[in-house]
């Protein structure tokens, strides 16, 4: 199945998490002088992506996101319970975007070192493959490879998104069940960095400020 140049294809930020191993809300903490969501934004935002969808948890934390993303063309979604785990973003992503999408890039708002360049190398990959699932994992010689987000899922399996259960993680039921037809794409490890805790904040500072 190879899709058309201009099938529209969305990005999706997941930026409600509770940031328990952190101690204190992630997303709006500054590295490198931005915030960290913005820094994941920015780079959702020159993906390439149709249209931008950014999920946010309820009260102040959620108004700073808004805030810290102002100038970026992201709509934006309340998950007004983040307590049920990552999945319960996905679900609210889906039911927030429009209709008449080829598929939907998901990505997290606390990686600041992946760039636009990833982005738009998933959204290359499914537009020329119509693969219904479209992967990233990370990797260098004589290491094995580690799957994360970004992941692109086709527009028909986002039914089965919203309706997964409570978890701590994104849809793996899907990846499973397409797991023959997917395809999965290889960035440099270094790439590769969740900022959950205080060091690997320390550790994104100490990235993102080398010259």
């Amino acid at each position: 199945m190879t899709l058309p140049s201009h099938a529209p294809v969305a990005g999706v930020l997941l930026a409600a998490g509770r940031s328990a191993r952190m101690g204190r809300p992630k997303q709006l903490l500054p590295v490198a002088g931005v915030p960290l969501v913005r820094r994941a934004a920015q780079a959702l935002a020159g993906g390439g992506h149709d249209t931008l969808l950014c999920v946010v948890p309820p009260g102040e934390v959620g108004e700073g996101i808004r805030a810290a993303l102002r100038g970026l063309p992201f709509a934006f979604v309340v998950n007004p319970d983040p307590a049920r785990g990552l999945a319960s973003s996905f679900r609210v992503a889906v039911t927030a975007l429009p209709a008449g999408l080829a598929g939907v890039n998901f990505a997290l708002g606390d990686m600041p070192l992946l760039g636009a360049a990833q982005h738009a190398a998933l959204i290359g990959a499914f537009r020329e493959t119509g693969a219904p699932v479209v992967l990233a994992q990370y990797g260098a010689p004589g290491m094995d490879p580690v799957r994360a987000p970004p992941h692109l899922f086709r527009a028909d399996l986002l039914a089965a998104v919203r309706d997964a259960p409570d978890a701590d993680h994104g849809p793996r039921h899907l990846i499973r069940a397409h797991a023959a037809q997917a395809l999965t794409l290889t960035f440099p490890a270094g790439l590769l960095l969740d900022v959950d805790t205080p060091e690997a904040l320390a550790q994104a500072q100490a990235l993102l400020r080398e010259p």
